[in-house]
């Protein structure tokens, strides 16, 4: 829940910051944006990486970066057809966006979750 909670967070700061990434929706709307990422990372990301494994191997792991953009495409594409008023304008912003969502996710998923007992 928190990962979720910290992806809608950071979806919403990337349509903030990074020109080329507009929400007009609702909050409720931007937690479904944030469930069609969520749903295109899990199903269609672990595809994509396994076809393209060997640009992957062979950039050092940078091709990872256009997977990601590639993923907020599609999510922006599916967001769209859904109406839920998240929309990416092409691959710049994607690329930028993808950093962003990964940056800001992770401090937030980093900086609320429940301290381990050890």
């Amino acid at each position: 829940m928190l990962r979720f909670l910290a992806t809608a967070a950071a979806m919403w700061v990337a349509a903030r910051i990074v020109p080329g990434i507009h929400y007009t929706g609702s909050a409720l709307a931007l937690f479904g944006v944030a469930a069609v990422f969520g749903v295109v990372n899990t199903l269609v990301a672990p595809i994509v990486k396994l076809f393209t494994l060997p640009f992957i191997i062979f950039s050092f792991g940078l091709f990872l970066l256009v997977i990601n953009a590639a993923m907020l495409l599609l999510t922006s594409g599916l967001a769209t057809k859904l109406g839920l008023g998240f929309t990416v304008d092409g691959f710049g912003p994607a690329l930028l966006g993808s950093l962003v969502i990964s940056i800001v996710g992770a401090v937030l998923t980093a900086a609320f979750r429940e301290p381990e007992d050890r």
